[in-house]
C-alpha cells in the first residue's frame, strides 16, 4: 500500500519573495503564494523538494543573457540540494526539476550562485566544518573543495561575491567569531586556506551574517541576544596582506532589544530587521533605535524572513506553521494618537461625568450639573444640547442611533426619572417617574426584523424590576413611548440588568445582571396583553406620573399625577446564576445562532437556547491577566475582537490571531468611556481626573496580514482523526484534532484535493499541557439546522491529572456554508480536586506527585457492557505517570466522570494503552486492555471482568472506586 502525503504542518525554516510571489520551505515542502494589495492570499502548489531533509535556504536567480521571467531556484537544506525552474507566466505557477537531488557529505549553510562566461552553472557551497564546494549543478557533481585553516564547527556562513575569483565567506565559529577567507586567498602548508581577519566581539555564538555591499557593513546576530554592526569595507576588491592582520574592521553599533536568542538579521537600505526566539520581529534604525517591533506568532521562535523592499513587504514565518505579514514603515509608527479635549467653553464650572460616542464624529458629555454637550470631533466645537438641574450630581446617559439615522438619548436621575429625546430636537423630551428610587442601569437593544424608526429602551432600578418600552420616531419628532412589559430580576444584593439582547424568532430576549447571572424571558407579543390590566385594589400608588401614551396625546402634561396602573412582572424562563462572576455581566450578544456573553471575571461565554432554557456550551478566556471583559466586536469576517481592560490598560484583543491589536493605557474601567470603531480608523474616549481624552487610530494603512494561519506554539503530543467526508466543491476533507504542550486542542479540516489546511476551532480548556486524546462517536447529536452533520466526543487528558470531554459538532460544509465546527464542554476531571479545595493547604505535605496522563482510550467501542453503562456513557481507560492505570466512566447525557478502577501493577510510569476486542464461543465479545510502562513490563486487562464487578448503585451513590488485576 503506497501513501501519498496531502499536507504538513512543521515549522517554517525558510521564506522568499519572487517578484508578487512568495515561497515558503515548511519541511521539505515547497509553497508558493500569491500576494497582492487587496489582502488576499492563496497558495497556489506545494512541491516536495527535498524529501527527507527540511529546506533552511531558497536562493533564486534570472539567467542574465536569457530574456526570460523563469527564475532558477537553489533550495537547499541540510546536506540536500537541487534546482527548479519556476514559470510564473502560465495561468497555474509550475517548478520544474532542473535536476536531481544532489547530496553532500556535510551540512549545507550558505549557497551562491556563480558566473562563468556569462552563465550561471555553478555555485558555491559552504558547509558545516568551514569548507567550500565548487559544484557543477547542471552536471550534479562537486568540481572541487577548499578548507579554511580555522577547523570548527559552524554555526552561520554569508558569502559574498558572483565568481570564484572573488568569492568571500565569512564564517560564524562555535569559538563566538567571525572568520572571513577567499576561496582563492593564500594556502598554509597543509593546503588549508589562511584566514584574512577575525572579528570578535560576542559572548555567543553567531546564528546569522549579513552583508551590504553598497556600504561595506556586515551585521551578526548572536547568541547573546545582540546584533552587531561592523564596518569592513569592500570585500569583493583585493586586499593586499598577509594573515589576519589585513584590513580593519570597527564595530559601529550594539542592539539590544530581543528577549531571548536572535536568529537572523538582514540589513536594508534604511533599516535593519532582526527575528528571534522570543517570537519577535524587531524593525530597527541605523541609529540603533527601534522603530517597530512585531508580535503575532504563538510560540517561542521565528526563525524565517523574506524582504520586499519595493513595496516595503515583511513576512516572517514561525515555529507555530503561521506566516505573517508586516509593512515596514519609514519613521516609528504613531498606532494610537492621543490628545485632551478643552472642556469649558460655556463659561461655567462644570466637571464631565459621564460621556458616549454616537459615533466616530460626534461625541456626547454629560456634567455633574445636568447639562449635556455635544463635540464634534471633524470641526473641534462644542454645543450645548440640553440642561436640567434634576440630573446634577448623579446621572446615567445611553444614546444609540436607528436605522432611519435618528439620534436618541435616554437620561436618568436618582430619583427614578428617565427623560428620552431627540438629539436633533432636545426640546421635544418624554419624561416620567419609571422608579422608586435611584435608576441604576438604562440600555439599549436592536430587534431583528424592527421598523426603521423604533429602537427599545430597558432600564432598571432598586426595586429589582426591569422595565421594557418601545421608543417610535416621527420624522424629527418622538412619536411615542410604550411600555411593553416589566421583568422581575431575581433577588441579591446587586439587583440590576447590565445588558440585554433579543433572540430572533424565538420570541426571547436574554439579560445578565450585575450578579453576574444569564435570565432568559419571554417577550412574545401574545402575552403582552396583561399590561393592560390595573389594579384596581392598589390604593398606595396615588400620586404616581401619567403614562408617557398620554403624555405624548396631549392629554396630559408630563409630570402630573393620577392613579398608576400596575404591571404583572415576567419570571425567568431559565436562569445561569453567578455564571460570571459577583462582578456582574458586561454584555450579551446573539449572534449566528449562539449566544455570546462577557463579564469581569475575564472570560466569555457561548450559550444555546435548547429545550426553552439557556445551556452553556464554552467559556473561553482571551490574554493571559485580562480580568475584565466588557464586550465581543465583530469583524467585517466574521471573527471575534474582545475589548477589555488589562491591569490599567484598555486591550484590544484579536480572537483568531491571538495578539493584541490595540493597547492604550487609560487607568483602568472603573471610569466614564466609550469606545466605536469604523471602517477607517477607532476611537477610545475616557474621563481622567476631570479631563477628556481621546485615543484615535488609523486602520486604513494596517500593517499587519496573516497569510498562513498559527497552529500551535509548541511541539504537538497528539494527532487524532476524527472523519472524512466528501465536499462537491473541494474534494474529500479529513477532520483531526491535534494537541500541544502549549495547553490547547486545535480541530483541523485539511482539504485533500488542495492541501490547504484550516483551523475550524481551538480548545483551550486545559491548565497544562495536553499529551493525548480519544475520540469515539458521539452517542446523542443534536444538529440544530438541515446541514449534514455528524457529533463526536473528544476525550483530552494531559498535566495536572486532567482530563476533558467535548462534543464536537461537525458541520459539513457546500459552497455557501464552508466546513465548521462547534465545540460543546460536557465535563472535566481532576485526581486532586479535592486538593485544591483544602484550607490552608499550604501548611499541608502533598505526599503524591503530580500525576500526568500519558495515554487514554476508548474501551466501550461496539460493546454492550449492560447494567453499568447506560446508553449515553462511555469507558475510557488512562495511563497514568504514577504506575496505575485507571478506567473512567464518561456518562454523556448526565455530564459526569466517576472513577471506577485503578490498578498500581506497574511499578513505575504507564506509557501506552491499547485496546482489543476478543471473541469467545461462551462468553461473547469481550474487552481487553494492553498497556507497557517504563518498568519494563506488558500487561493484559480484561476490562468485562472488572464491570462485571462493578454495580452502577455503589458508582452512583457510594461512589467507590475497585481495584482491577491483570489477565
Amino acid at each position: 500500500m503506497q501513501c501519498e502525503s496531502v499536507s504538513l504542518l512543521s515549522p517554517i525554516t525558510a521564506l522568499q519573495f519572487v517578484g508578487d510571489f512568495l515561497l515558503s520551505g515548511e519541511g521539505a515542502i515547497i509553497n508558493l503564494y500569491t500576494l497582492n494589495s487587496t489582502n488576499d492570499y492563496e497558495r497556489r502548489f506545494y512541491c516536495n523538494a527535498l524529501q527527507n531533509y527540511c529546506i533552511h535556504g531558497i536562493k533564486p536567480c534570472w539567467p542574465a543573457h536569457k530574456q526570460t521571467s523563469r527564475p532558477q531556484l537553489a533550495v537547499f537544506g541540510a546536506k540536500g540540494l537541487i534546482v527548479f525552474e519556476l514559470n510564473t507566466c502560465a495561468k497555474d505557477p509550475k517548478l520544474q526539476k532542473m535536476g536531481q537531488l544532489l547530496e553532500l557529505h556535510d551540512w549545507i549553510w550558505d549557497l551562491q550562485w556563480l558566473e562563468n562566461d556569462g552563465e550561471l552553472m555553478y555555485f558555491g557551497l559552504a558547509l558545516g566544518h568551514n569548507s567550500v564546494v565548487l559544484c557543477d549543478y547542471k552536471a550534479g557533481r562537486t568540481l572541487r573543495e577548499v578548507h579554511c585553516d580555522v577547523k570548527c564547527i559552524l554555526y552561520s556562513a554569508c558569502f559574498v561575491g558572483h565568481t570564484w575569483a572573488e568569492l568571500v565567506l565569512i564564517s560564524g565559529t562555535v569559538f563566538n567569531q567571525l572568520v572571513l577567507w577567499r576561496m582563492e586567498g593564500p594556502t598554509n602548508e597543509d593546503g588549508r586556506v589562511q584566514t584574512e581577519r577575525r572579528i570578535s566581539g560576542h559572548s555567543g555564538v553567531i546564528f546569522s551574517i549579513h552583508y551590504m555591499e553598497k556600504n561595506g557593513i556586515l551585521a551578526s546576530a548572536s547568541d547573546d541576544r545582540s546584533i552587531r554592526l561592523w564596518k569592513v569595507g569592500n570585500l569583493c576588491e583585493d586586499v593586499k596582506g598577509d594573515g589576519e592582520g589585513a584590513g580593519s574592521v570597527q564595530c559601529l553599533l550594539q542592539l539590544y532589544g530581543h528577549q531571548s536568542r536572535v536568529w537572523s538579521v538582514q540589513l536594508l537600505e534604511d533599516h535593519i530587521i532582526s527575528v528571534g526566539e522570543d517570537s519577535a520581529c524587531i524593525v530597527w534604525s541605523y541609529n540603533g533605535d527601534i522603530i517597530n517591533c512585531f508580535k503575532g506568532h504563538k510560540g517561542r521562535s521565528v526563525r524565517a524572513m523574506a524582504v520586499n523592499e519595493d513595496k516595503g513587504w515583511l513576512v516572517t514565518g514561525g515555529a507555530d506553521s503561521g506566516i505573517r505579514l508586516w509593512k515596514i514603515q519609514d519613521k516609528k509608527s504613531e498606532d494610537v494618537v492621543i490628545f485632551q479635549l478643552k472642556f469649558g467653553g460655556t463659561g461655567k464650572i462644570e466637571t464631565p461625568k459621564a460621556l458616549t460616542l454616537v459615533d466616530s464624529a460626534l461625541l456626547l458629555v454629560m456634567t455633574d450639573a445636568g447639562s449635556i454637550y455635544s463635540y464634534c470631533l471633524l470641526s473641534g466645537k462644542w454645543k450645548l444640547i440640553l440642561e436640567d438641574p434634576s440630573y446634577q450630581s448623579y446621572s446615567l446617559l445611553v444614546v444609540t442611533r436607528l436605522v432611519s439615522g435618528c439620534v436618541i438619548c435616554a437620561i436618568g436621575n436618582i430619583n427614578g426619572r428617565v427623560k428620552i429625546f431627540l438629539l436633533s430636537a432636545p426640546e421635544d423630551c418624554v419624561e416620567n417617574q419609571v422608579h422608586q428610587g435611584k435608576v441604576h442601569s438604562l440600555g439599549w437593544a436592536s430587534r431583528e426584523g424592527q421598523a426603521r424608526d423604533k429602537c427599545h429602551l430597558f432600564s432598571s432600578g432598586a426595586d429589582g424590576v426591569m422595565i421594557w418600552r418601545e421608543v417610535s420616531c416621527k420624522g424629527n419628532r418622538l412619536a411615542s413611548v410604550a411600555e411593553k412589559c416589566r421583568y422581575c430580576l431575581p433577588l441579591c444584593k446587586h439587583r440590576w440588568h447590565t445588558s440585554v439582547t433579543f433572540l430572533p424568532e424565538r420570541h426571547l430576549l436574554v439579560c445578565g445582571d450585575r450578579r453576574g447571572s444569564l435570565l432568559l424571558y419571554s417577550c412574545a407579543e401574545g402575552d403582552l396583553g396583561e399590561r393592560q390590566r390595573l389594579s384596581e385594589e392598589s390604593a398606595d400608588v396615588a400620586g404616581s406620573e401619567n403614562t408617557i401614551e398620554e403624555s405624548l396625546e396631549g392629554r396630559l402634561p408630563v409630570g402630573s399625577t393620577r392613579i398608576a396602573a400596575r404591571f404583572e412582572c415576567r419570571e425567568p424562563v431559565s436562569a445561569l446564576p453567578g455564571l460570571h462572576g459577583k462582578l456582574g455581566v458586561t454584555s450579551v450578544l446573539f449572534h449566528d445562532g449562539f449566544v455570546y456573553s462577557t463579564g469581569r471575571d475575564g472570560y466569555y461565554r457561548q450559550l444555546q437556547v435548547e429545550d426553552g432554557g439557556l445551556k452553556l456550551l464554552r467559556s473561553h478566556r482571551a490574554c493571559k491577566g485580562m480580568d475584565w471583559i466588557e464586550r465581543l466586536l465583530l469583524t467585517p469576517g466574521g471573527n471575534f475582537l474582545v475589548l477589555g481592560f488589562h491591569s490599567t490598560n484598555l486591550v484590544l484583543w484579536n480572537v483568531k490571531t491571538s495578539e493584541k491589536v490595540l493597547c492604550i493605557p487609560c487607568g483602568g474601567g472603573h471610569r466614564s468611556w466609550s469606545y466605536t470603531s469604523s471602517p477607517g480608523n477607532e476611537i477610545f474616549t475616557y474621563i481622567k481626573s476631570g479631563d477628556i481624552l481621546i485615543c484615535q487610530r488609523d486602520l486604513s494603512n494596517s500593517s499587519r496580514a496573516v497569510i498562513k494561519d498559527c497552529m500551535h506554539g509548541r511541539e504537538f503530543t497528539c494527532v487524532r482523526f476524527v472523519e472524512r467526508f466528501k465536499v462537491s466543491a473541494d474534494g474529500p476533507v479529513s477532520i483531526v484534532a491535534t494537541s500541544s504542550e502549549d495547553t490547547t486542542v486545535n480541530v483541523l479540516a485539511i482539504y485533500e484535493r488542495s492541501g490547504h489546511v484550516t483551523k475550524l476551532t481551538t480548545i483551550c480548556d486545559h491548565i497544562s499541557s495536553v499529551r493525548t486524546m480519544a475520540i469515539t462517536k458521539s452517542r446523542r447529536s443534536d444538529h440544530g439546522d438541515n446541514r449534514s452533520s455528524s457529533a463526536a466526543l473528544l476525550f483530552s487528558a494531559g498535566g495536572r491529572a486532567e482530563l476533558q470531554c467535548s462534543r464536537l459538532l461537525i458541520r459539513h460544509g457546500d459552497v455557501s456554508a464552508p466546513v465548521s465546527c462547534q465545540v460543546e464542554h460536557l465535563v472535566s476531571h481532576r485526581l486532586a480536586e479535592d486538593w485544591e479545595h483544602k484550607k490552608n493547604r499550604h501548611r499541608m505535605l502533598k505526599m503524591d506527585p503530580e500525576t500526568r496522563y500519558m495515554s487514554v482510550v476508548v474501551v466501550d467501542a461496539g460493546m454492550n457492557f449492560g447494567k453499568v453503562c447506560r446508553p449515553s456513557s462511555h469507558l475510557l481507560a488512562a495511563a497514568c505517570s504514577d504506575g496505575s492505570v485507571r478506567l473512567f466512566l464518561i456518562d454523556e447525557c448526565q455530564r459526569n466522570i466517576v472513577l471506577l478502577a485503578e490498578s498500581f501493577y506497574h511499578q513505575r510510569c504507564v506509557l501506552k494503552l491499547q485496546t482489543f476486542i476478543y471473541q469467545q464461543a461462551t462468553r461473547g465479545h469481550r474487552a481487553f486492555l494492553c498497556s507497557a510502562a517504563t518498568d519494563g513490563r506488558i500487561a493484559f486487562w480484561d476490562v468485562s471482568r472488572t464491570i462485571e464487578r462493578v454495580t452502577l448503585a455503589n458508582i452512583l451513590q457510594e461512589g467507590v472506586h475497585h481495584p482491577w488485576g491483570t489477565s
